[in-house]
């Protein structure tokens, strides 16, 4: 496989999601991730018990595999002097500095980066925070329950008028995960930045702003018209302009999504697929602008015809029609889909208890068509040892620090 950041080291001080998904991200990518946890508690995540309402094996843990694997995790009390000093060590040795502690927190632990810095003036400092790191509230910590679904506007969108209430997010470490993305991508531009020029960067990526650029469209369109796109009540049905856009139920409950966002060309074909070739030669029908002027006619008829059949049938029906469409799947679903199957987007690890190989997804970047290789997320503090050792460490002062408790 091609590792195309191999001989580039991050150094890793975080916690949950957001910021070690970055890690997870640029360690895919070949580099050595140094995952840098308190001796004792390890990252805070791993002591979840539940993600939404869903109870967690510790052994077989999905918020640590998914954003810590490929990783290698030594346990350092960064509270302390001596465990600061090993800290500044590894800095030495690294080309990027990661975390998303609070700014006190960075302060009172001498890792802020004035601190890095001194010990390596050419780290690039990557930074994840809630909010950002400028304004009033940059000392403000959050979720991406609560920046990147709430506070953004992304759970109002999604959320029906008609509902009366708010939608929940639906999805643990949604925002964390699409954000660790721009900060991979935007440490990999820092790292060809400092290779051009020779000089080191800091960085910042916000859940806000990373929900804010995943919604971009809306909300350029809100801040010029006032006016923004939010989620409708779900019906089996097309839109109001096009009946070739919408969610039709088929006979046993499924759901066939079309997305037929131009009709032009497509008319005749898809009518034919749907098995109402005739509805092509109805002149409502027949052409763009009277099909979009008698859409909720051509819906119907759509809705009919795609309520008689049942869920698989059109899914291997369809698959000859050339207009845009897709079955409505669980995130479970698309584990045993050929097409994400076919394009590598599944790896299987080999699982810390021993039993059968867990399975994680390869991040949205693929090299040269390659699959991913990768290992498993490291058991808290698993390779204290090898890394300290392999910075020239002797085996007397290691001794010396874990029995301080500076190390684990």
């Amino acid at each position: 496989m091609v590792k195309v950041m191999d001989g580039y080291r991050v150094l890793e001080v975080a916690q949950f999601t957001f910021v070690p998904a970055a890690g997870a991200i640029l360690a895919d990518w070949g580099a050595d991730v140094i995952k840098v946890e308190h001796p004792v508690r390890g990252d805070t995540q791993r002591g979840f018990l539940n993600m939404g309402g869903v109870e967690l094996n510790p052994d077989r843990h999905p918020l640590i595999e998914h954003p810590n694997r490929g990783k290698r995790s030594v346990g350092i009390d960064v509270s302390t002097p001596a465990g600061q000093e090993v800290l500044y060590e590894l800095a030495r040795a690294s080309d990027v500095f990661l975390t998303n502690y609070l700014p006190a927190a960075r302060q009172k632990n001498k890792i802020d980066v004035e601190h890095i810095r001194a010990a390596n003036p050419k780290i690039v400092y990557a930074r994840g925070s809630a909010y950002g790191d400028k304004g009033p509230e940059r000392d403000v910590g959050g979720y991406d329950g609560t920046a990147f679904w709430t506070r953004s506007g992304i759970g109002h969108a999604l959320t029906p008028a008609e509902l009366g209430a708010p939608l929940a997010q639906g999805i643990p470490a949604f925002g964390d995960s699409i954000g660790g993305m721009f900060i991979a991508g935007g440490i990999s531009a820092a790292l060809l930045h400092r290779e051009r020029t020779g000089e080191a960067l800091e960085l910042d990526v916000s859940l806000l702003s990373t929900a804010w650029w995943a919604a971009g469209a809306s909300v350029t369109q809100g801040m010029d018209t006032g006016e923004i796109m939010r989620a409708s009540m779900p019906e089996s049905g097309g839109s109001p302009v096009n009946p070739f856009m919408g969610n039709y139920q088929t006979s046993d409950g499924g759901t066939i999504n079309l997305c037929i966002v131009s009709p032009t060309g497509y008319i005749r074909d898809t009518f034919q697929h749907l098995g109402v070739p005739e509805a092509a030669d109805d002149p409502r029908f027949a052409d763009v602008l009277p099909l979009m002027e008698n859409a909720q006619a051509a819906a119907q008829i759509i809705a009919k015809a795609i309520g008689s059949k049942p869920f698989d049938y059109w899914r291997q029906h369809l698959k000859t029609m050339k207009g845009q469409w897709a079955p409505f799947q669980s995130l479970v679903e698309l584990a045993e889909d050929e097409q994400a199957i076919a394009n590598d987007m599944i790896v299987e690890v080999e699982a810390a208890d021993g039993g059968q190989p867990f399975k994680v997804v390869r991040g949205p970047v693929q090299f040269n068509h390659e699959p991913l290789e990768t290992t498993r997320a490291p058991q808290a503090s698993e390779h204290t040892e090898i890394v300290l050792a392999e910075l020239g460490m002797d085996w007397e002062r290691i001794a010396d620090l874990k029995q301080s408790g500076a190390i684990a």
